[in-house]
C-alpha cells in the first residue's frame, strides 16, 4: 500500500495533534508493507515522515528541485536532514530551483504514485499554486481515495 501525504506547513497544535493522532491510526490498521510518500515539507509533511520511520515502513521522499534544502532553517533544516537520510528511496524531480511549479509537480507525483491520500487540510483553497487543496483536488480527480483529517473549526494562521 501507497499512503502520500500533503498538508499545511504551518500547522496549529490542535491540528497538529489530531493530524498526528488520525496517521497513527490508520498506519496500524495496515495489514501489510507500508510506502509512505512525502516531499519532507515542514508541517505535515515532516509529521507524516516522521510516523512512517517510526512505524517501521519505507520512506519515499519527492524532492521537488535542486535546492530545495535551501528553504528550511533551524530545527525545520535539521529534521529535513534526517528525513531525507532515512528515506528508502528517494525522486529528485527536474527543476532548477524551487518555485510553486515545482512545489506543484511534487504534490502531482505523491497523488499519481499512491493509493491513498492523507491531506492535513482544512478544506479552504491553496495559498498559490500547488497547495494541498491542488493535491487533494487532484487525487478527486484520478478518482485516489482521500483521508482529510483537520479539527473542526481550527483556522490556520
Amino acid at each position: 500500500m501507497a499512503i502520500g501525504v500533503s498538508g499545511h506547513q504551518n500547522l496549529p497544535e490542535q491540528a497538529r495533534a489530531r493530524a498526528e493522532n488520525d496517521i497513527r491510526v490508520l498506519l496500524a490498521r495496515q495489514a501489510g508493507s507500508v510506502v509512505g510518500l512525502s516531499s519532507l515539507a515542514a508541517g505535515a509533511d515532516h509529521l507524516f515522515a516522521e510516523l512512517i520511520v517510526e512505524a517501521g515502513h519505507r520512506l519515499h521522499a519527492v524532492i521537488p528541485c535542486r535546492g530545495y534544502q535551501s528553504t528550511f532553517t533551524g530545527d525545520a533544516l535539521a529534521t529535513y536532514q534526517r528525513l531525507l537520510a532515512a528515506a528508502e528511496t528517494v525522486t529528485e524531480l527536474d527543476f532548477a530551483e524551487p518555485g510553486e511549479e515545482a512545489f506543484d509537480a511534487a504534490g502531482k507525483y505523491v497523488v499519481e504514485h499512491c493509493d491513498l491520500l492523507v491531506a492535513v487540510w482544512d478544506g479552504q483553497p491553496a495559498h498559490g499554486h500547488g497547495g494541498t487543496g491542488d493535491a487533494v483536488a487532484h487525487a478527486r480527480r484520478l478518482g485516489r481515495d482521500v483521508v482529510i483529517t483537520w479539527p473542526e473549526g481550527v483556522r490556520r494562521t
